[in-house]
């Protein structure tokens, strides 16, 4: 098998022998920091609210009681903080929005959460006020020149409301221009808005199916009282005044008012030959919000390098989850305590740099990186990019993790999305001798690549993957792994109900934590440099910092 490496050859890593020593993952201990950071007294672990300060100081006394150095900003004397600051602006709701459409000729009032689910304004306007503003349907609102593919055909769509699908024109027919049903950038609700910027939109809102968005109403209508983003110069060429998702009822009536169906125009939608298509129906629409920036965390442990200080093997996870349920009385339940999602991740990271910490470190640097503001758009780890704390070109590697498994342990595993790069080719190999067999993503049409934190590091070069926990359960196999994901995904995923189960099996993810420790160890230990494979779009950049790693 062919490795992508920069620099000394493949087979002398090939050659490593296994580890004397592979450490014991405490299960007692993964269960106890899930049970902990998913608790009540956390209050969901919101960014720039107490629960982000309760988690980020449970952080940093656990990385310090494992035996990780403050790794985080730099102090004015050359030492470090446990933290870096991620500055963000934030838009607060302070009213329930005010939505109105005319379908049809009749004046229909919408249901936030309902009928919409609309987020805070965050193109920098306190408020966002629309009167009579035509909606236009652009199929899947998407321009992509490379493919020969522009749903928007140079019209001037500026100051209209842009109705759209999710996902790409694959998704339905599998296969054309997009590369078959697994989803691209494009398919992605944050590059619809942000082209839908591009163009001047006075809004953008996007049709909500559950099967090719990847999940139900329930997480669209989720935390949209509050939005964030990294702060912009200038914020209305990323946003518009409107943004956010339309249920597929009312996409359904207001097209039926047009004499048309929502299977109509999306079998129009996947054609090269789609027109933009005026809805006869407008939106009035009042958005009030408090806009202030807040500094929240990533929180950052590191174990220096004893041969090659200045390269660095970074692990990644999110702390952050949704923070307090708008309604608790509606609900029956106050918390978004977020413990699959991402306490698990989070506990991982803790326990793997102890077990490095007491192997006395490797060769090369570790970093240990529990970012914040995942959920509101990988916003920690996009900051990391954009502002990074140890050089990018000299950075071996980025392993995420995010919501492991816990059902118990699986014979093979996986990573969210698609991607070919020498770290996979290393995870497979490594993998081989644990008895552990990679599967590719069973839902690439969902974007799994684009949904955790290790994409930022993949924009800016950085070979990354996020780690999957496997689907072939030794209990169960794979039949039982797909029915506890399709009900984690309806019942609980971004629910108040994602909590600490007694019934948890982390003798799973202690397997999937060994799995990455050898990994990791043979490149902290090696010299060799992962790179992209041809054709990725993140080679270049990776290969124009070659000569920083020479």
């Amino acid at each position: 098998m062919t490795r992508l490496f920069l620099g000394a050859s493949a087979l002398a890593l090939i050659a490593t022998p296994a580890l004397a020593h592979d450490p014991e993952f405490s299960e007692a201990r993964l269960s106890t920091h899930v049970r902990t950071m998913s608790a009540d007294w956390f209050e969901g672990r919101a960014p720039g609210t107490a629960g982000e300060d309760k988690t980020v100081a449970y952080l940093m006394g656990a990385f310090a009681a494992a035996g990780l150095q403050p790794g985080g900003d730099l102090r004015a004397d050359g030492s470090r903080e446990w933290t870096q600051d991620v500055v963000l602006a934030r838009s607060t709701m302070v009213d329930t929005p005010l939505v109105e459409m005319n379908i049809g000729g009749e004046d229909v009032m919408l249901v936030q959460n309902e009928d919409v689910a609309v987020r805070a304004p965050i193109n920098g306007e306190a408020q966002v006020e629309l009167q009579d503003v035509e909606l236009v349907f652009v199929g899947y609102g998407t321009h992509a020149p490379e493919r020969g593919w522009s749903d928007y055909k140079d019209q001037d769509l500026s100051g209209k409301v842009l109705v759209m699908l999710v996902n790409d024109p694959d998704f339905e027919g599998g296969e054309g221009d997009f590369g078959g049903p697994e989803m691209t950038y494009y398919g992605r609700w944050t590059y619809k808005y942000e082209e839908a910027a591009r163009r001047g939109a006075a809004g953008v809102l996007v049709i909500h199916e559950t099967v090719p968005a990847s999940y139900p109403w329930g997480v669209v209508a989720n935390g949209n009282e509050q939005t964030f983003d990294i702060v912009r110069e200038d914020p209305k060429a990323a946003h518009a005044g409107l943004e956010g998702w339309m249920h597929s009822d009312l996409a359904e009536r207001i097209f039926a008012a047009n004499g048309t169906s929502l299977e109509a125009v999306k079998a129009a939608a996947r054609r090269k030959d789609f027109q933009p298509m005026p809805l006869g129906t407008t939106i009035d629409a009042t958005l009030l919000a408090r806009q202030e920036q807040i500094a929240a965390k990533n929180v950052v442990g590191v174990l220096p390098g004893s041969e090659r200080a200045d390269e660095y093997v970074v692990f990644t996870a999110h702390h952050d989850h949704l923070g307090m349920v708008e309604d608790p009385a509606e609900e029956g339940d106050a918390v978004y305590n977020g413990a699959l999602d991402n306490a698990t991740g989070t506990a991982a990271l803790i326990e793997q740099a102890r077990a490095f910490a007491e192997k006395g470190g490797a060769k090369r640097s570790l970093v240990f990186l529990a970012v914040g503001a995942e959920e509101r758009g990988l916003l920690g780890s996009k900051y990391y990019a954009a502002n990074p704390l140890y050089p990018l070109s000299r950075t071996v590697g980025v392993i995420n993790t995010d919501s492991l498994g816990v059902f118990g342990p699986a014979s093979d595993f996986s990573i969210s999305g698609t991607a070919r790069l020498g770290l996979l080719d290393l995870m497979i190999e490594e993998g081989e001798a644990l008895g552990r067999t990679f599967a590719p993503d069973p839902r690439p049409e969902a974007g799994g690549f684009f949904r955790s934190d290790h994409f930022p590091f993949a924009q800016v070069g950085v070979p990354a993957v996020s780690y999957r926990s496997g689907q072939q359960l030794t209990e169960g196999g794979a039949e039982r792994a797909t029915e506890l994901a399709r009900d984690y995904v309806a019942n609980h995923y971004h629910q108040a109900s994602d909590e600490w189960s007694a019934d948890w099996r982390f003798d799973g993810i202690t397997s999937d934590m060994l799995f990455i420790h050898r990994v990791a160890t043979t490149l902290a230990n090696g010299e060799d440099w992962p790179n992209w494979a041809e054709g990725s779009e993140f080679k270049a950049i990776r290969d124009a910092s070659a000569a920083e790693r020479d």
